[in-house]
């Protein structure tokens, strides 16, 4: 049976959101906010419809963890999904046992953990008192945790082992009419992941590697300024895109050198000072967008022309000439 995508169940809770309240409620639906009301509660529209604001804020804590990297079929956010649509399901269903409340808790669990950057954890818990079905099920969806492509069968795994849950709590509270439609997603979760597992390429091997990235002074800043004031609107493309190619076009970064340069007209003095006043801007401007490498600068002045534009006179001329000069060098080390 397909797996519900992402989306599906936040936009079933959001069309059932336009419940009408009722003005009136019962005993007492003040639970925690991240908490199910109480079973007996469950009668008023009120209830259900503070019930589905959990159930889309429960959903909202995975999209924001998806939004910040962490893939839809990973193993961990895949279960806090399935821990999910299981308690909505019976929830939907009307179910008046513990499930339910169980079932998102333990979604919520793993999230917190994802959020505070902790690891949940790869035990299934048997939460409601469910039964443990189908041993040889959990057995191969261990086996599966230790196989080299398992990165490929990660989510089919989670949701396996959640399914199995969901019908161990059916057939005590149902019997096994109500349990094998759950055991049966189960199996063929299984199924298709063991095969997701031997079809699935190894990752490639990062290899070391220095990229050096050459951006015109000119470019970067008006002419004979080196503050972050001074920076051109193309200057901050430029830096921009280059701060997005280091946060995604390396496994790993080890180090960053920024190197300014001017052209020979001046002093010596003066353009070492500005050339390396340039690079600490640029070394500042990557920080505050998202580089968390170390970063070494050095003003090179008038060093390592480039073009020596000998026989062109002092004038404009000279100054297009000398143009490739004035440059900023940025060497990126790290792993592709």
């Amino acid at each position: 049976m397909k797996q519900p995508q992402l989306t599906t169940l936040f936009l079933a809770m959001t069309l059932a959101s336009t419940l009408t309240l009722s003005a009136c409620t019962t005993a007492n639906p003040n639970p925690p906010a991240d908490q199910l009301a109480q079973q007996q509660d469950r009668i008023a529209d009120n209830v259900i419809h503070r019930d589905y604001g959990v159930y889309r804020d429960t959903q909202e804590r995975i999209k924001v963890l998806n939004d910040g990297g962490r893939r839809v079929a990973d193993y961990q956010l895949s279960k806090a999904q399935c821990w999910l649509d299981v308690s909505f399901h019976e929830y939907s269903r009307n179910d008046r046992g513990g499930f339910p409340q169980a079932a998102l808790g333990e979604s919520q669990r793993i999230l917190t953990a994802l959020e505070n950057k902790q690891d949940p954890g790869w035990e299934t818990p048997l939460v409601n008192g469910a039964e443990k079905l189908r041993p040889d099920l959990w057995a191969r969806y261990d086996a599966l945790k230790h196989h080299s492509g398992f990165r490929c069968a990660a989510q089919q795994t989670a949701c396996g082992e959640v399914e199995l849950v969901h019908a161990g709590n059916e057939i005590h509270d149902a019997g096994w009419r109500h349990a094998k439609p759950y055991i049966q997603i189960a199996e063929d979760l299984a199924g298709r992941a063991e095969q997701s597992a031997e079809s699935c390429n190894p990752p490639p091997v990062p290899v070391p590697t220095t990229e050096k990235i050459t951006l015109s002074a000119d470019a970067l800043f008006h002419f004979d300024k080196s503050g972050s004031g001074d920076l051109l609107p193309k200057g901050r493309q430029e830096l921009d895109e280059m701060a997005q190619k280091i946060s995604s076009g390396y496994v790993s970064v080890t180090g960053l050198t920024v190197t300014g340069y001017t052209d020979r007209l001046g002093s010596v003095a003066y353009n070492q000072r500005l050339s390396l006043a340039r690079a600490n801007t640029v070394k500042t401007y990557l920080q505050a967008h998202g580089v968390t490498a170390p970063i070494t600068t050095e003003g090179r002045g008038k060093q390592d022309q480039v073009e020596a534009c000998t026989g062109v006179k002092p004038s404009a001329a000279l100054i297009a000439c000398l143009q490739p000069n004035r440059r900023v060098e940025i060497v990126v080390q790290g792993m592709k």
